[in-house]
């Protein structure tokens, strides 16, 4: 039996393939061998503050005893059954849990297995919806600057750029506007009126447009447009993969809104960072019109996983804790101290754009030549602050934070120190 000495890093350069990375220059790959609260630990021993909460997944901190035991006790009691003629007590569970929380409209789940899927269930419920009446709709309608997803119908409603580029040809017909403000809103309600017979849906992810860089706008103009779209009839998918569970001070965005959308979509925090998953919900209307005695009516899609039974017990003991006072409680104590720091980035000479919404801290490092995915000082950035035991990964030069909730205030100062030191050190 041979024995290998390599390291895990050396092991892993071998032989796999890092998503969003240049692997010929990927020399900072860090094996992570533990993770425990908001620390991860490599093999080496050295600790990292995971700011980001891991793509932002992670809700309660890495290996949550409560998770864990909940997954461990189902994992013994059934661990997978095929979800199309069979069902079981944690996926009915955790679709009756979640549906009691979000807007009054949600009346059905659809289970699948991350963000990008969620977002592909919705636009074929909304495509379908209208081919299952007989209607010719069949434009989308979407943000300028958004992004929901990879998969092709995901990409397809997502910002044409250097991500999807290669992919034009193979890519839908969208529509894209601009996120609305008060100077605008009238003329989008215009364009939207002139093509409102042809368009299926609208998707738009909430108030922060995330992989975008943080990009935030105001729910009142969101509600306006949403109304009007609700008058000419066209339905409106709201992603909230990113913004769900807590991650605006709110259990969801759509708790800052008073219209309600048709379809909204969840993964990332749905779990607490432990098992992947999506969530697809829906409205009485829509799901009615898949309900016939034609089975071409049917909505021909599933996953071999969908509503795995310890990704449901992993939500459902997720969402217990979320909807803990305590961990209320320090969602509005991060927001608070978020609050206190923007006051002091906002004058900072090295920074621009300071902007909040609960638990999301985002702003962009002054360079002088705009925000770029492809900024260099990203990567500058993420080094320095890795060499700090900061995990930040900074989208270009937007830097932001996204912890998990149960980091403590002496905690997040220390991350916001390191900030300010950071970016004294880069300053001009």
């Amino acid at each position: 039996m041979s024995i290998t000495t390599n390291s895990l890093q050396e092991r892993d350069k071998a032989i796999n393939w890092h998503p969003y990375t240049q692997m010929k220059t990927a020399n900072n790959i860090i094996p992570i061998t533990k993770g425990k609260g908001i620390y991860l630990y490599d093999e080496e021993g050295k600790k990292y503050m995971d700011v980001v909460s891991s793509w932002w997944v992670t809700l309660h901190g890495h290996s949550h005893p409560y998770i864990a035991q909940r997954i461990f006790e189902q994992l013994n009691t059934l661990e997978q059954v095929i979800f199309a003629g069979f069902t079981h007590e944690p996926a009915v569970q955790l679709a009756e849990n979640l549906l009691k929380l979000l807007p009054s409209n949600q009346k059905k789940a659809f289970y699948s297995d991350n963000g990008s899927t969620a977002v592909e269930v919705a636009l074929k419920m909304c495509i379908q919806f209208a081919h299952n009446q007989e209607k010719k709709k069949t434009k989308i309608l979407a943000f300028r600057n958004a992004y929901h997803g990879d998969t092709f119908g995901a990409m397809s409603v997502s910002e044409k750029s250097f991500w999807t580029k290669p992919f034009e040809s193979m890519l839908f017909e969208v529509v894209f506007i601009d996120t609305p403000n008060s100077e605008n809103i009238e003329d989008l309600k215009i364009q939207i009126k002139e093509l409102a017979d042809e368009v299926a849906c609208f998707i738009y992810e909430p108030l922060v447009q995330g992989a975008a860089g943080m990009l935030m706008y105001n729910a009142e103009d969101l509600n306006s447009l949403m109304k009007f779209c609700r008058e000419q009839k066209i339905l409106m998918i709201q992603d909230e993969v990113f913004t769900g569970f807590g991650r605006t001070g709110k259990l969801f965005a759509a708790n800052y809104l008073s219209e309600q959308p048709d379809i909204m979509c969840f993964s990332k925090g749905l779990t607490g960072g432990t098992m992947p998953m999506g969530i697809t919900t829906c409205s009485k209307e829509i799901f009615d019109a898949f309900w016939s005695d034609d089975q071409h009516k049917t909505l021909f899609h599933g996953h071999s996983f969908t509503a795995n039974p310890l990704a449901c017990t992993a939500g459902l003991a997720s969402m217990e804790l979320l909807l803990k006072e305590e961990t209320q409680m320090n969602i509005q104590q991060i927001t608070q101290q978020h609050s206190g720091f923007i006051q002091t980035l906002s004058v900072h000479p090295q920074v621009e754009n300071a902007r909040q919404i609960g638990t999301i801290l985002a702003f962009d490092f002054k360079t002088g030549h705009g925000t770029s995915y492809f900024n260099e000082m990203g990567k500058k950035l993420y080094n320095e602050f890795l060499q700090r035991g900061i995990i930040m990964r900074p989208l270009g030069n937007v830097l932001y934070l996204v912890p998990p909730y149960c980091i403590s205030p002496e905690e997040l100062k220390f991350v916001y120190q390191n900030i300010l030191e950071v970016l004294d050190q880069f300053k001009d």
